[in-house]
């Protein structure tokens, strides 16, 4: 088993550079970069490694760490890693770190072992709490719209969380604008806010602008937190030469080859020369673009190495465009749709409810 170097002593110039953001109408503030605790974190990748990127996020100005029950190889275990991390390394720094983490999708057998009824949401928060050691998080998110349990179920079982000490706030992942505003209205009833909404956002998806939930987020005062700012590895120089044999779109994870048309790989690149003249890598643009808004609190990257996380970190330093850029970037996008997410938030209105296809 590995062990952890008790010598680590986060930097005493980690708040030196990295902006902080509001978290919708909440007093919360998030790190302009988070990271996302998708991948690479779970027993698959070596105690090392994680440790050595969680520390470094830290001393980069990362205080926001966003977690969900079933990420890691097996489920569960990217909580449990960041329990122990909790526990060594940031032992000492709960009040400077915000800790979220999700459930809705399926974690165990049988009929509860998924979706976001009461007695899923409720024991999927207890079994999180236990698998990271902590008395509570700050963020706990529903991580899917269910179509199956009435909103004002869910919104009951995420009010019960924050009064009963389980989550300081609570949010929702992957909800368009009008089942965000339905549970944000049901919540407000309850006396709890729902401070964060979770959507993939990037240049090469635009979905949350056509479908208002910008303007709902604001006018309902939740922040939203965007996942796949760089559309999983698209929007990096790995693409600049084509397809690659490692990435995601040749493996079939997430993206596809499909995805990867000339038109995108043309797009790409001159994405690529538009970086270059703002003196920016492509992943650092694309970083900006999300943050260029500010209903946007903060942006998820999820990272396989050192230097990628301390390119995502220097995105947050120039996050201003001019008109003619953002025109340009529109332009060379237009026409350009890639959302693997896309049947998470095709939601309907049937009666009172609202179903979700997929």
């Amino acid at each position: 088993m590995s062990t952890y170097d008790p010598r680590y002593r986060p930097s005493e110039k980690r708040y030196d550079q990295m902006p902080y953001r509001a978290c919708g109408r909440s007093g919360l503030m998030l790190s302009a970069v988070s990271l996302g605790l998708w991948q690479n974190f779970g027993d698959d990748r070596s105690e090392t490694f994680k440790r050595e990127l969680c520390c470094a996020a830290f001393d980069n100005g990362i205080t926001h760490f966003d977690n969900a029950n079933v990420y890691g190889l097996p489920r569960g275990s990217t909580e449990e890693f960041f329990g122990r991390l909790m526990a060594s390394d940031f032992s000492g720094l709960r009040d400077e770190i915000t800790v979220a983490t999700k459930a809705g999708y399926d974690m165990w057998r049988g009929p509860y072992g998924e979706r976001c009824s009461r007695k899923h949401l409720v024991a999927s928060c207890d079994a999180s709490l236990a698998r990271m050691g902590l008395d509570y998080v700050d963020i706990f998110y529903a991580h899917r719209f269910d179509d199956r349990t009435p909103v004002e179920e869910t919104a009951s079982a995420l009010d019960y969380i924050v009064r009963s000490g389980r989550a300081l706030y609570v949010g929702v992942s992957s909800y368009n604008s009008l089942v965000a505003q339905e549970l944000t209205d049901a919540l407000k009833s309850l006396g709890t806010p729902c401070i964060a909404n979770q959507p993939a956002y990037n240049i090469f998806n635009r979905w949350v602008e056509r479908d208002g939930l910008l303007d709902q987020a604001e006018a309902a005062g939740t922040g939203l937190v965007a996942f796949t700012p760089l559309c999983q590895g698209l929007l990096t120089k790995k693409y600049l030469g084509g397809v690659a044999k490692d990435s995601r779109a040749a493996q079939g994870d997430t993206l596809s080859k499909g995805d990867v048309s000339q038109k995108v790989l043309d797009a790409i690149a001159q994405l690529n020369t538009i970086a270059e003249a703002r003196g920016q890598s492509l992943a650092q643009m694309s970083l900006a673009w999300v943050l260029k808004d500010a209903r946007v609190a903060s942006v998820l990257v999820g990272v396989s190495r050192m230097s990628q996380l301390l390119e995502c970190v220097e995105a947050a330093q120039n996050t201003a465009f001019s008109e003619a850029e953002l025109q340009q970037i529109d332009k060379i996008s237009e026409g350009i749709d890639i959302n693997p997410w896309a049947d998470a938030v095709a939601a309907k209105p049937i009666g009172s409810c609202v179903q979700i296809s997929g």
